[in-house]
């Protein structure tokens, strides 16, 4: 018989017993005439009927778990990961949380400043680069009065952007600040070796590790935390972008600017005010609270450029579901690198209106700005919008009335027929 049937076959066995259980205690320890106080139950047919049901649910239960139980989280949410931990705060860790969440670090802006994106590389040659960040938990805005605890790289969500050349050997060292509760380590995407980073860089609270590895491919490259339940330190902020700049460099912009896209999964719905708590079943379920870019809700323009003025973007999904459809309204990327692949074979497109970001994967947008107005960034499915998905980009300078021009607003009221006609 094939194993798959094994469990459905275990919890038809139970319900049988079951069913035999209560027909026994009915028929034969006259139950039911007992529970109507007109006999009395016959010792040994109930014991015997009260042993069916409980041999029944003994049966349903064996036939019920398919994997081994895993106590951080209700049965129906148990893992399948290959460490078997569940997308879940263990019972300790949560209520240790709650003890200490009164003296975790507070950050006024957990958002990571789009306008904060290192130098394109010039230089002709490789080198060795240095790279020191922390891992630090915190407690921050979502949305005013609305407080997530995020968990960051630098303080701030995304991580902070960090750029080399392709070819240049990297030092790069992980502490876990000592007010952290979890250990965390980083993943980078653009590393070529075991866990990309992650196996080599698991740091407890105060711990520092340091490794070194080769940037040999060029693009634009996701890291986050590989700790264990991954998803779960994704889903609280912990991720950024690296961009492995080519040997020849890349083609000069006016301005350049870092969005990353991410998603929170919290208790209580959209809008709840005050410390919300992580939802691990939203987050098996793919749906998110909030849908953010660069880890809040915006609640001011902070893009800025001049119109004619060249434009790249550097777009990243912190995931951990969705994929984003990337576009501005109003705007069309005059250069896409799909998935931010760059080198020898990589395509570029053309005059595209909207691009696919993947979960744990990246693009790079460039475009010039012809007209002023402000110009919304969303993910193009766009309910998203009202879970967050949106930030602004201002442009300035004067009207440009050959390519848009606002006409004159007429307005005919209907005139209403009284008549009866």
């Amino acid at each position: 018989m094939d194993e798959m049937y094994n469990y459905l076959i275990l919890q038809l066995i139970g319900v049988s017993v079951c069913i035999v259980g209560v027909l026994f205690l009915i028929a034969k320890a006259g139950f039911w005439k007992w529970l109507r106080k007109k006999t009395k139950a016959q010792k040994k047919s109930t014991v015997v009927g009260f042993g069916l049901l409980f041999l029944g649910i003994i049966f349903i239960l064996a036939g019920d778990q398919s994997y081994k139980i895993h106590f951080a989280m209700p049965p129906n949410l148990h893992s399948q990961a290959p460490d078997q931990n569940p997308p879940s705060l263990p019972v300790l860790s949560a209520l240790d949380f709650l003890n200490k969440s009164k003296d975790m670090p507070r950050v006024n802006d957990i958002s990571a400043d789009p306008n904060k994106v290192p130098e394109p590389i010039t230089r002709k040659y490789s080198k060795i680069v240095k790279i020191s960040m922390t891992t630090k938990e915190v407690i921050s805005e979502v949305a005013p009065g609305i407080y997530n605890n995020y968990w960051t790289y630098n303080g701030q969500t995304p991580g902070p952007m960090l750029r080399v050349r392709e070819g240049d050997t990297v030092e790069l060292s992980l502490t876990n600040d000592k007010t952290s509760l979890h250990e965390h380590n980083i993943d980078l995407h653009a590393v070529t070796g075991p866990g990309g980073g992650a196996t080599v860089t698991k740091v407890k609270p105060g711990e520092t590790k340091t490794f070194s590895w080769k940037a040999m491919q060029p693009g634009l490259y996701i890291y986050h935390c590989a700790t264990s339940n991954v998803s779960v330190h994704n889903s609280h902020g912990q991720y950024g972008l690296i961009m492995v700049d080519p040997k020849e460099g890349l083609e000069k912009v006016d301005k350049e600017f870092y969005v990353v896209q991410g998603e929170l999964y919290t208790q209580g719905g959209i809008g709840k005010k005050g410390l919300v708590l992580f939802d691990p079943k939203a987050l098996l379920d793919g749906n998110p609270t909030y849908v953010t870019f660069n880890g809040k809700v915006e609640d001011a323009p902070r893009m800025k450029v001049k119109k004619g003025e060249k434009v790249r973007i550097y777009v990243g999904n912190g995931g951990v579901n969705l994929i984003s459809s990337f576009h501005i309204i109003g705007e069309i990327f005059d250069t896409v690198y799909p998935e931010a692949a760059m080198g020898e074979g990589s395509a570029l497109h053309k005059n595209v209106q909207t691009t696919a970001v993947l979960p744990g994967g990246a693009s790079i947008v460039e475009f010039q700005v012809d007209v002023p107005g402000k110009y919304i960034l969303v993910d193009h499915a766009l309910a998203r919008m009202n879970k967050g998905a949106w930030a602004i980009l201002e442009v300035e300078g004067s009207p440009s009335p050959e390519i848009f021009k606002p006409g004159k607003s007429e307005f005919s009221p209907t005139k209403t027929n009284h008549s009866g006609m």
